[in-house]
């Protein structure tokens, strides 16, 4: 109306503009009904412009009366929209502070005024009915969404929830196999799932989980990737054990393939070396710890690699582990690995060497361990006993938890492999369930005398150079020049490495 209005005196502004400019006012005559009235011209074009203006409110007006009840009729709409947002909204935020009676009253509220949004209004009464612990009025909403097609996973979901609540294994996983089968993205449906069969142990099931989800883009391709590796070892610890020559083929097989989706995820390829060399295929044993170690080196993977070959000297095993610590020089377990070979080939000076690279590392039990191994070997007992000493009160090393002192590495029971899939698969990162669970695991201190005592029970008799800590086996810190009346007579410990990354080890 108000731009009309405007437009019409525009136009009457530029009409009369127009005539007085011309110079001529002209002259207009109208007659009506025995009456007559003569004016100017431009009087004439203001007079038909306010005319026009005037019928043109007249008829706004009356349109705006005419429209009365409908504008009412939308205003009270409008009123009880508002109304039932606001119910919804203050029933949410009360089911989810558990204030289950102003939920459930909120609900009802909504019920009466939400006209056009009934998927909210039952959502919020199964959820006001659960904050009220009414758990039959739960389910009842719950399954009155199955009957909308829209509705059917939040439906699922909701009584997946209740079940899982009340002890329902069953019912909760039917109804995620459910949701599972009838949507391509229902995540939780494919977790729920996963971690029922991680659970069961039922490894190739999960397998085929993980395959769907990655066909379905329910999960990152890096995090699926990760999955797979991790229940592709978990199925090789468990086929490895049969006495069927093709189940075993089939865990040598996994943990192959586990060990090239992921070779930094040092389980999977510590076990599909240990079986490659079972298998005669040392080589490929050889490639795969190398790689690992290139990847993201960790102590069971020398020792791993330490173990594939039996039949080699000290200075020999030394040298070799030592190649495999330049494959990744920068890295922390290189430099100590560095320090184990030099300790291993009886070299007391390129261990004293190879400890300086650690100087600027935090004191650990692992690393006062090493220390403590090196002053003994070089005819420093009592430096030893203080590292010992220290090395008690120093942190430990999560890294060497997986490590049994009596058997394999990562010797996990299935809930342990159920655990490190989970956590693998989502942050990449191992758990570590002996050091979580405070067992036995493999000592970082060695077994060296911590009162003082004379210093000849560290020393060999006729002023031999001392001997170094055995790490290995009863030949380990012997000299290779040393006659056999001084072997004789040092000092034989028998020390828990000797059976970590791999299974108990023939005699060298």
């Amino acid at each position: 109306m108000i731009r009309a209005s405007l437009v019409i005196l525009i136009v009457a502004i530029a009409a009369v503009s127009a005539l007085a400019m011309a110079g001529d006012a002209g002259h207009a005559s109208m007659t009506w009904l025995g009456w007559r009235a003569d004016m100017t011209a431009s009087t004439a074009v203001l007079v038909v412009l306010f005319g026009a203006l005037l019928v043109t409110l007249f008829w706004r007006i009356l349109l705006w009366i005419v429209a009365s009840p409908q504008r009412a009729a939308r205003a009270r709409s409008e009123n009880r929209r508002r109304q039932a947002n606001e119910a919804l909204t203050r029933g949410f935020l009360a089911a989810a502070a558990g204030d289950g009676s102003e939920a459930r009253r909120l609900a009802q509220k909504a019920a009466d005024l939400a006209e056009d949004t009934p998927g909210l209004v039952r959502v919020l009464a199964a959820q006001a009915a659960e904050a009220a612990g009414d758990v039959v009025g739960a389910q009842a909403a719950y399954t009155v969404m199955l009957g909308f097609p829209d509705m059917r996973l939040a439906g699922h979901r909701g009584l997946m929830q209740l079940a899982l609540a009340q002890g329902e294994r069953e019912t909760a996983l039917r109804h995620a196999q459910e949701a599972f089968s009838e949507t391509r993205s229902a995540r939780w449906a494919w977790r729920v799932l996963l971690e029922a069969r991680l659970e069961a142990a039922e490894w190739s099931a999960g397998l085929e989980l993980v395959k769907n989800a990655q066909d379905r883009k329910i999960v990152p391709p890096v995090t699926a990737e990760r999955a797979r590796a991790a229940l592709l070892t978990a199925l090789a610890v468990q086929l490895e054990t049969s006495s069927d020559s093709n189940v075993r083929g089939q865990a040598l097989d996994s943990a192959s393939e586990a060990a090239k989706l992921q070779p930094g995820f040092t389980p999977g390829v510590v076990i599909a070396a240990r079986l490659l060399a079972a298998d005669g295929k040392m080589g490929r044993a050889t490639a795969v710890l190398e790689t690992a170690w290139r990847s993201a080196p960790h102590p069971a993977l020398w020792l791993a690699f330490r173990d594939l070959k039996t039949n080699e000297t000290p200075r020999e095993r030394g040298q070799r582990l030592m190649e495999l610590a330049a494959q990744n020089a920068p890295h922390r377990e290189s430099r100590l690995l560095n320090v184990e070979s030099a300790l291993i080939a009886s070299d007391t000076t390129a261990a004293r060497s190879a400890m300086a690279a650690l100087d600027s590392e935090p004191l650990t039990a692992r690393i006062a361990g090493l220390r403590a191994r090196v002053a003994f070997a070089s005819g420093e007992p009592d430096e030893a006993r203080l590292w010992l000493v220290q090395g008690l009160n120093a942190l430990q090393e999560p890294n060497w938890s997986d490590l049994d002192p009596e058997g394999h590495a990562f010797a996990y029971s299935a809930l342990d492999w159920a655990r490190l899939v989970m956590s693998y698969a989502e942050s990449g990162e191992l758990i570590h369930p002996r050091y979580e669970r405070r067992e036995r695991t493999l000592s970082a201190l060695p077994e060296l005398p911590i009162a003082y005592a004379d210093n000849a029970a560290f020393i060999i008799e006729g002023g031999l150079d001392p001997v170094l800590y055995p790490v290995d086996d009863d030949t380990y810190g012997l000299d290779e020049d040393l006659d056999e009346t001084a072997q004789s007579a040092a000092p034989r410990r028998r020390s828990s490495r000797g059976r970590l990354a791999s299974a108990p080890r023939a005699a060298k």
